[in-house]
């Protein structure tokens, strides 16, 4: 991305800042009629035992899950900063990498305390990640190169942007979680042109070799975004008997609805620069159900 490019971006943000504070309509109670995730994003729809629900265990159980959305979004913000942060101090402090990069800590940090505020405001009890995805998230951060995290940075952008973009455009949706989504999308619009622009650089100077590893980092990012959202614990909260066989057929019909909505533009990005071969194909169909 060119100098102007990120000049101008670099202004909107400080000229044009959404503050959540003030964004958000906070003091909105949820009205009876509100959702909080449209009915074809929770992981039982589609399933024989969602139509013997119950309404108000359908809105608990959008209402949970959304909170695991909404938490994993924090917690990989979180990780990403980490290594923000540490890759700033190898650019000088003029540069204009150095600076876009200042503007999109400044937001990613405000958007984790709006993470945070939303689940405390629809009473959310977030599920701890497992002991796998905590060493998997500081294992790549500490020890993967800056080439390789960008990489897994953008992958989860692209799937949460369109995830939050059905969330935000459904009916009836609650307000608050309209607003955050709607803040959210804005602002990483942003990050997203500028993290694309820099992996597409390293990409169109890899071979084969690097390309299919940049392929499984993507990979194993949304495999690992993805499986943070279906957990036992929200059908025990529900109330439904046998959690561990309903967690069980929800992690496979989620699986199928996941490769169905929100894979088409990291599907699309990967391939533009030749990600999917002999050595990737297997896997992306075999771990998220990817038609490549």
């Amino acid at each position: 991305m060119d100098a102007a490019e990120l000049e101008r971006l670099i202004k909107i943000s400080k000229e044009r800042p959404l503050m959540p504070e003030t964004y958000i309509p906070w003091q909105l109670e949820p009205e009876a009629t509100d959702i909080f995730l449209p009915e074809f994003l929770t992981s039982l729809h589609g399933l024989e035992i969602y139509d013997a629900l119950t309404p108000f265990q359908k809105t608990e159980l959008a209402r949970h899950e959304l909170v695991q959305v909404i938490a994993s979004y924090a917690w990989g913000e979180s990780l990403f900063c980490v290594f923000m942060t540490r890759h700033l101090i190898t650019l000088p402090a003029d540069d204009i990498e150095h600076r876009f990069l200042l503007r999109e800590l400044i937001e990613e940090f405000r958007h984790q305390e709006m993470f945070g505020q939303a689940i405390l405001k629809i009473h959310g009890r977030p599920i701890k990640q497992t002991r796998l995805h905590q060493f998997f998230g500081k294992f790549s951060n500490k020890h993967l190169p800056a080439d390789y995290l960008f990489m897994g940075s953008i992958s989860v952008e692209l799937v949460t942007d369109i995830y939050g973009d059905y969330a935000r455009r459904a009916p009836n949706i609650y307000p608050v979680i309209k607003k955050m989504f709607d803040l959210h999308n804005i602002e990483e619009a942003r990050h997203i042109l500028f993290t694309i622009s820099l992996v597409k650089t390293h990409a169109a100077r890899a071979g084969y070799i690097k390309r299919t590893l940049y392929s499984y980092v993507i990979l194993f990012n949304i495999f690992f975004v993805r499986t943070m959202y279906v957990k036992r614990e929200i059908y025990e909260r529900i109330g439904l008997e046998n959690p561990e066989q309903i967690y069980k057929l929800a992690a496979r019909n989620f699986k199928q609805k996941f490769s169905e909505t929100c894979l088409t533009d990291i599907i699309q990005f990967v391939d533009e620069w030749k990600g999917f071969n002999g050595a990737t194909r297997w896997a992306w169909r075999w771990l998220l159900g990817a038609k490549v």
